[in-house]
């Protein structure tokens, strides 16, 4: 799904594949446990979050508090991480790429 969005380049991180644009990361994926971190801001973390925190929740220590969320692949619905990677990905992404992936 990362690769879907334009300019994406998959790289390596820590021997986990990373989601890039701009040489930003906005998502990495644990594929050992099954899950994504993705960059939200502090608001969409809170809002993603309240939805249940065994599928959503803040990564542990400072990189929680600086956005990175964790999302359980097989608890999450379909539409509720397509919905969190678009909005990873504007968060890291320029403008004239984030626009076409912004809902209204």
């Amino acid at each position: 799904m990362a690769l879907s969005f334009d300019d994406v380049v998959e790289k390596p991180h820590f021997e986990k594949p990373s989601f890039r644009v701009n040489k930003k990361i906005f998502a990495t994926l644990d594929q050992k446990n099954e899950t994504v971190s993705l960059k939200l801001s502090d608001v969409d973390q809170s809002v993603f979050c309240s939805f249940d925190k065994s599928v959503i929740y803040p990564v542990s220590g400072a990189w929680g508090k600086q956005g990175w969320t964790t999302v359980v692949l097989k608890k999450v619905r379909n539409e509720m991480f397509q919905d969190a990677l678009a909005v990873s990905y504007c968060n890291v992404t320029p403008k004239r790429l984030s626009e076409k992936y912004k809902s209204s």
